[in-house]
């Protein structure tokens, strides 16, 4: 502490200390990629972005074969569409869990922190459009005396 204050116009005299503006700084893995794990309900996806032509792989596959539904395709390009990066990146995703459609939210969520790693500076266009939020409702769990978390059985007065 530099100066010391003995009395409350002393206090308001004083020049308040400002809190620095958190910094991001890109994070790569030694091949020059970008990492980062997404999560939506069962699903967990792992994403690594690199630049190249938009070419996008999932388990292997290519985005149309694994991702059929054009719904599907459209929730995974969201954030490369808000940062205006489409087809500026290569996309490697390993997902497991859950269905196709926690999957898909599952892999947008880790694109877009794969893109924030990458790229710092798209971090509050990112945050803006919430992205980088991970969804946390999941499945409820089933009650003991119910036939499902909430449904019980048919009632009958016989």
């Amino acid at each position: 502490m530099a100066e010391t204050l003995s009395s409350l116009q002393d206090l308001k005299g004083a020049a308040a200390p400002q809190a620095e503006a958190a910094h991001y700084v890109q994070k790569l893995d030694p091949q020059g990629r970008a990492y980062a794990t997404g999560k939506r309900k069962d699903a967990v996806a792992r994403v690594w972005i690199k630049p190249g032509s938009g070419k996008t792989t999932i388990n292997g596959r290519p985005l149309e074969v694994y991702f059929a539904r054009p719904v599907l395709r459209m929730i995974l390009q969201q954030p490369l569409g808000v940062a205006k990066r489409v087809d500026q990146y290569d996309l490697i995703v390993s997902v497991a869990g859950g269905g196709l459609s926690g999957q898909a939210g599952a892999v947008r969520h880790g694109l877009a922190k794969a893109l924030t790693h990458y790229e710092p500076e798209l971090r509050s266009v990112l945050k803006k459009e919430g992205f980088l939020t991970r969804d946390s409702r999941v499945v409820e769990r089933k009650k003991y005396g119910k036939k499902k978390a909430r449904r019980s059985f048919q009632f009958s007065k016989r």
